[in-house]
């Protein structure tokens, strides 16, 4: 093994954050999986260093092809496996099942497997985060705190391949020593976050209507849900503060983790906030059928005293600090001339 973690789904808002964190803050070299044909945007202030091969490469594989998976990590050999890649966004998965069940069942599986078979052939035993969601409680009883023993209950194609996601990164850990660990991440956000997620969609179009390229209406889909927010720069640092305890041999294969935030807020409340940041002061907000799904996982408050107790960890980034960044970086996105569709 060499000094350097591989990060799958290294393009999207987390992976993104790792890498920076891991270039930032540590030693550790970072390798970047990703499909030939995914978007840069995220990455773009990576590239003179990516080119350069200073401290960071790119490898191209995919979650859904298992040969191509196998023939990086045996190429590789990296010590840290930070596994963020997935079809992650869950109105989508009422859309796309099957996609989202095998990209991120069978493609957890296969990475897993992957490591399994080195494991046996030469020893070979990296340490793995797969990352799992708060989206495996699903719809939890209002006033219920969650907590690494609550019962699973999927309320999305999503939250259903994510549990199956995080089963599978127990009982490789269980079953075959693979030092494995589990984090079930809270709502998440800030810069880079995906405009298809409810506060990022917020803040995009309140950008754009400023800038005056959406009429001033803010379409909005369930507001109901109550729930907590948590910047994903304070999350990557949690990933690899447990990741040096796994390596240390200070977590047990397998363990399960709550990241959350710790402030909580009705989505309304989200919207106020968000408004508050704004130029205009004439925006409407409305309901938009299309932004509703079958169900939702309506209520999500975390107990984070389980990761506390291994790591020296709380959140930093304070919420306010975080929305106004969030929708900083979609005005300049729209200042550069990348204007994000309307969904």
């Amino acid at each position: 093994m060499n000094n350097s973690a591989l990060i799958t789904g290294f393009t999207g808002q987390v992976g993104s954050q790792l890498a920076d964190y891991l270039l930032e803050n540590t030693d550790v070299n970072v390798i970047g999986m990703m499909r030939w044909q995914e978007p840069m945007d995220n990455v773009y202030h990576l590239t003179n260093r990516i080119n350069a091969k200073d401290r960071i490469e790119i490898e191209y594989a995919d979650l859904n092809d298992s040969v191509s998976v196998f023939n990086l990590i045996d190429k590789r050999r990296p010590k840290f496996i930070f596994h963020l890649g997935a079809q992650s966004f869950p109105r989508t998965s009422f859309d796309i099942p099957i996609e989202t069940l095998q990209t991120n069942i069978i493609g957890t599986a296969s990475l897993l497997e992957s490591i399994k078979k080195l494991k046996q052939q030469d020893g070979y035993n990296p340490v793995v985060h797969v990352c799992s969601s708060s989206e495996v409680y699903g719809r939890a009883k209002v006033g219920e705190k969650l907590n690494e023993d609550t019962n699973f209950h999927g309320a999305s194609p999503y939250s259903i391949s994510k549990i199956g996601t995080d089963y599978l990164g127990q009982f490789y850990g269980e079953a075959y020593g693979i030092k494995t660990y589990v984090t079930r991440m809270g709502t998440h956000t800030g810069p880079r976050r995906s405009d298809v997620f409810f506060e990022s969609t917020v803040a995009k179009q309140i950008a754009l209507i400023e800038a005056g390229l959406q009429e001033p209406k803010l379409k909005v889909g369930n507001l109901s849900s109550v729930r907590t927010f948590q910047d994903a720069r304070d999350a990557v640092r949690a990933y690899y503060l447990l990741a040096l305890e796994s390596e240390k041999g200070n977590v047990p294969n397998g363990e399960t983790f709550n990241i959350a935030g710790e402030e909580a807020f009705k989505l309304p409340e989200v919207i106020e906030l968000l408004l508050s940041f704004s130029t205009r002061s004439d925006i409407e907000v409305v309901t938009d059928t299309d932004r509703l799904r079958p169900i939702d996982a309506d209520y999500q408050m975390f107990d984070n005293t389980k990761i506390r107790s291994f790591i020296n960890w709380k959140p930093e980034i304070k919420t306010k600090d975080m929305f106004r960044d969030l929708l900083e970086h979609w005005r300049s996105e729209i200042s550069k001339g990348r204007i994000p569709l309307n969904r």
